[in-house]
């Protein structure tokens, strides 16, 4: 048995005023996914727990069969495994925002989505006049970058920027746990507005401005922690050899700790525009010699950030007839039978625009197993499926059909 997990970032919500108290996953044209739901076997699944903050970073470690309070050391340290950033035992890592500040509050975390090639010259002009042999920047994607500061601690209050949109960025400025990391904070505030000065007037903002789109004029460090002492698949679950597919930094680094080979695909964006069809075949080549292939797509849940409903619902559409439908023909062709899985990380309800620790909706499809009574997929109906709630490694252990 070979096994599929296809994971839509955000893609559970809420009932939406104004949709006839519809969800995105109830509103969205999805017949291959609603078919999955039919013939397999569906349930809920709790991927954060509750003293822990609903990032994407908990919940796919969650969906994987992590023990989060084990292992998570921060979004810095999966951003610095992905791009090839060895840590040393005293580094800490921290992801790294470009995001706009409009009238002293964060409009939005992304700058707008800014394109790569923009991104990559404000982070090396930060480096340029911030960076030392104790502070360091480095790129990433679009938005998404790293910062290491040699000899930094941990023990902060830093707050994901994705979270407040709109609200004052001095009311988010970090704060020490302890007298420890005082100095830190300290560092790390300075760097925020000194970022601010320097990019106000730098060619990238000034073109942006022109163009009427989001200045990219803040920096924004939070998740920080070290390098993570992180068990592999193989040596969780015997997986002999995985892989991970994902336009998203976060998701890759979280690949290397696990022992999964990473493929990237041309054009794949994290946004709306991926390439669909581009990762659905890289999904498919992966299967012909990995045991387990994990498929992330980040789109719903920038919809859902963005507040975009229609949106939201359009990428779930896409991502069932774009990728799902694909799957399901392509792996009936191959000899050795495939589960597939579907299902979010978390919810990013378009209605309030941030992540929350609600249970998701899941389906487990294994060929030659007797469906439940799921007749489609969406947050209320898999509440007649089999599998009930499950939590923790559960899913995992479930998905490989072994004891929970």
């Amino acid at each position: 048995m070979k096994y599929i997990i296809v994971l839509g970032d955000g893609m559970a919500d809420e009932p939406l005023v104004g949709y006839g108290g519809k969800t995105p996953l109830q509103l969205a044209d999805k017949p291959a996914i609603d078919n999955l739901a039919k013939m397999g076997r569906t349930g809920r699944l709790v991927t954060v727990p509750e003293d822990m903050h609903p990032g994407s970073e908990i919940a796919n470690m969650s969906v994987l069969g992590y023990d989060v309070h084990t292992v998570f050391e921060g979004r810095g340290v999966l951003e610095a495994a992905s791009i090839g950033v060895a840590l040393e035992e005293n580094d800490l890592a921290l992801r790294c925002n470009l995001l706009t500040i409009e009238n002293g509050n964060i409009k939005n975390h992304s700058a707008g989505h800014i394109s790569n090639t923009e991104a990559y010259e404000l982070i090396d002009f930060l480096n340029k006049r911030l960076g030392n042999e104790i502070i360091r920047f480095y790129p990433g994607v679009s938005y998404r970058h790293l910062l290491v500061i040699k000899g930094g601690k941990k023990q902060m209050n830093c707050t994901p920027p994705h979270d407040v949109p709109g609200k004052s960025f001095r009311s988010r400025l970090i704060t020490a746990e302890n007298q420890e990391a005082a100095a830190t904070a300290k560092l790390l505030n300075y760097l925020i507005l000194r970022s601010q000065a320097l990019l106000a007037d730098h060619p990238v903002n000034l073109k942006r401005k022109e163009a009427g789109k989001e200045l990219a004029n803040s920096i924004w460090p939070w998740s920080p922690g070290y390098k993570p002492k992180m068990p592999t698949l193989t040596e969780l679950f015997g997986i002999e050899k995985s892989a991970v597919i994902s336009a998203v930094d976060l998701i890759q680094g979280i690949g290397v700790y696990a022992g999964m080979d990473v493929i990237k695909v041309d054009g794949a964006t994290g946004l709306y525009d991926t390439n669909y069809e581009g990762k659905a075949q890289a999904a498919m080549d992966a299967l012909k010699d990995h045991d387990l292939v994990y498929l992330h797509v980040e789109a719903s849940d920038e919809a859902g950030h963005e507040g975009d409903v229609e949106l939201k619902t359009k990428t779930i559409s896409y991502l069932d007839q774009r990728i799902v439908r694909f799957l399901v023909e392509e792996t009936q062709k191959m000899d050795e039978p495939v589960t597939i899985a579907v299902l979010p990380d978390h919810p990013t309800p378009c209605a309030t625009r941030i992540h929350n620790r609600d249970a998701v909706p899941f389906i487990i499809y294994r060929p030659g197993e007797t469906p439940d009574a799921a007749q489609f997929y969406d947050e209320f109906e898999v509440e007649k499926g089999s599998y009930g709630l499950l939590k923790g490694d559960q899913f995992m252990k479930t998905l490989l059909g072994g004891p929970l």
